[in-house]
């Protein structure tokens, strides 16, 4: 069927554009109910239409998104995808893999909803300027100037580490050891002078308001954050599992009690060190990554019992 065959690039492309892989997927069925209700006789390209029709949706929910973030209980973030979740999409090339990394979709959020269309469909999906043109109603010139803004918006001039399986679970080895031994010291070494932290509990834990900056601040944090507690187990449902893994394309700690993913903790790591910690703790945005999960090896933990 010429739809599904499409599903796994429409889902890759919605990630992307909203961060949010719940809403990624619902906007895809969107698009296979408008497909289906469409006379497809009419249709010359096919994959030209869906992708118009799918970002259209997405432009949408992006504007009713931004309304709903500002009334969000904490710090908003993306929602993590686990290493070989089809919704990650294309992993080919520096750019494909930055563009889908929590750091890069936190980054997005400053955009413009026509800037992140643009931004997506060409760095992580090779679109041409002109195709990119048709799916917005938009002159190829204007295409070309807004692609250069949300560069300019977008660029950090640091140079990302890029690891594999084996060097995520080294460089989570590190941190985790950092983290537990109550030395702040150690996670200071790690860190890149202006290291951020930042937290999304949704509302359902206590959350800070915004993120904490430096290097000392964020090792302060983080070692008083990873000291157990009956507390904090309390928050978790018991006494969960510490995994190494690689979530967005970046190194990651993944917390699991029992068959759920409790808390993914994501590593951008460049070659400062580590340049942003990023915690996810909303349940609401960890469904995907526990279905993935426990369809995934992921071997022996870190930490057996936290």
């Amino acid at each position: 069927m010429l739809f599904e065959e499409s599903r796994p690039r429409l889902e890759a492309i919605a990630y992307r554009l909203l961060g949010s892989a719940a809403d990624a997927e619902d906007a895809v069925q969107d698009t296979y109910l408008r497909w289906q209700a469409a006379d497809h006789a009419l249709v010359e390209t096919p994959e030209a239409w869906l992708t118009k029709v799918l970002t259209n949706i997405c432009l949408n929910r992006l504007t009713s998104a931004r309304a709903r973030r500002e009334t969000y209980v904490g710090q908003w973030l993306p929602e993590p995808v686990l290493a070989g979740d089809r919704m990650l999409g294309p992993a080919e090339t520096v750019e494909q893999r930055e563009s889908v990394s929590i750091a890069m979709l936190t980054l997005m959020e400053r955009l413009s909803p026509n800037e992140r269309v643009v931004y997506v469909l060409r760095e992580a999906f090779g679109y041409a300027h002109g195709e990119i043109a048709e799916v917005l109603d938009l002159s190829e010139a204007n295409v070309q100037q807004i692609y250069r803004r949300a560069k300019q918006h977008l660029a950090t001039g640091r140079t990302r580490v890029e690891v594999d399986a084996a060097g995520a679970r080294k460089i989570v080895e590190e941190f985790l050891a950092a983290a537990l031994s109550g030395n702040t010291d150690s996670l200071v070494k790690l860190l890149a002078d202006d290291a951020i932290s930042a937290g999304d509990a949704g509302g359902v834990f206590v959350s800070l308001p915004k993120p904490i900056t430096g290097a000392l601040r964020v090792a302060r944090f983080l070692r008083t954050l990873f000291t157990p507690g009956e507390a904090k187990r309390a928050l978790v449902g018991g006494s969960p599992s510490l995994f190494a893994a690689v979530v967005n394309g970046v190194p990651a700690l993944v917390m699991v009690n029992g068959d759920r993913v409790v808390i993914v903790v994501s590593l951008e790591v460049t070659t400062e060190g580590i340049t942003a910690v990023h915690t996810q703790a909303n349940p609401a945005k960890l469904d995907r990554a526990t279905r993935e999960w426990a369809a995934s090896d992921h071997g022996e933990p870190l930490v057996a019992s936290w």
